[in-house]
């Protein structure tokens, strides 16, 4: 994956490239690497699941930020927030969303989102732009406030990384292809767009699927904060999966087609996923618990439009 996305980035880099067409091929090329890195690399070493080494599991961590994003914001964002409170309203921020989109039935309902299961697209393509960019300075201060990032200079220190990384990604992914491409520079910038419009719609797709189904539960706190049942329970009654027999889509999206043996084994590298399910599926049953999976991606897909259209319809359910 770090071939697929690094290689067309360095032959377009050195000046090969004169023609419009093989420039939008080998940014494209890129972004299904860019996507690549995100869900069978950095996700597993940030999790601590790629290798028994920290040491490694550190360093590959770090091509998060070479994508342009970054490492710590996202172990934040995902490893403690998402995997925590996952599909409940306020605090996992993969259901976070603005104004014009709606992922939980507890979230404040307008008119729009009864259009969202058609323009989600376009949002969902153009959300690693909004993140290698404006997405990452905001969440660095949010969890500032929530209490994150309190050692002593930790907050100032990352906003420096953050800044050096996101210049470092730019000059190699389109500043360098604006002084050296043959190309008029607004095609450049359209590639360049193209590439995340890849990235943005393999990950956003991926990961929202696993979640914003048909049969997925949002559950709410009680006034104390306490969520009904226990943690197990939750991640099974909040996630999916999905085309679970395919190896090689397992291979291209690091396995997070088996989200609910991910979400109850974090610590796991993505590569035991597909025999642990036959475990997880048989406990899961054995206990009367829930276990969510769709046969194919498409059908998934399918399934997350319709929750979608049905988001944009019913009104908020208030909390208890």
């Amino acid at each position: 994956m770090l071939t697929v996305f690094f290689l067309p980035i360095v032959l377009i880099n050195i000046g090969s490239v004169t023609v419009p067409w093989l420039l939008f091929a080998l940014y494209m090329t890129s972004g299904i690497g860019m996507a690549g890195i995100g869900m069978g690399i950095m996700h597993d070493a940030i999790h601590g699941s790629y290798s028994k080494n920290k040491k490694v599991n550190k360093y590959l961590g770090y091509t998060m930020n070479l994508i342009g994003a970054n490492a710590t914001v996202w172990k934040i964002q995902h490893n403690v927030l998402h995997h925590t409170y996952t599909n409940i309203e306020g605090a996992d921020d993969d259901i976070n969303a603005p104004f014009f989109l709606r992922f939980s039935p507890h979230a404040k309902k307008n008119g729009l989102h009864r259009f969202q299961y058609l323009y989600i697209w376009f949002f969902y393509g153009f959300s690693t732009v909004s993140w290698v960019t404006a997405k990452d300075f905001i969440r660095l201060v949010r969890y500032k406030k929530m209490g994150f990032l309190n050692k002593k200079n930790e907050f100032r220190n990352e906003l420096v990384k953050i800044i050096g990384w996101k210049l470092l990604y730019y000059s190699y992914a389109l500043i360098i292809p604006l002084l050296v491409v043959p190309i008029a520079p607004w095609i450049i910038i359209l590639a360049f767009l193209s590439m995340h419009f890849v990235t943005g719609s393999l990950i956003s797709i991926v990961f929202q699927v696993a979640h914003i189904m048909p049969n997925t539960k949002f559950p709410i706190p009680d006034e104390d904060g306490i969520i009904e049942g226990d943690w197990f329970t939750h991640q099974l009654a909040t996630t999916t999966n999905f085309s679970p027999k395919s190896r090689f889509f397992s291979w291209l999206i690091g396995g997070l087609n088996y989200q609910i043996e991910h979400h109850l084994l974090p610590n796991i590298c993505h590569i035991h996923y597909k025999k642990l399910s036959n475990i997880v599926a048989d406990t899961a049953r054995e206990y009367g618990m829930p276990y969510n999976t769709k046969r194919t991606f498409a059908a998934a897909i399918m399934d997350h439009i319709g929750v979608l259209r049905r988001l944009g319809k019913i009104q908020a359910i208030p909390a208890p």
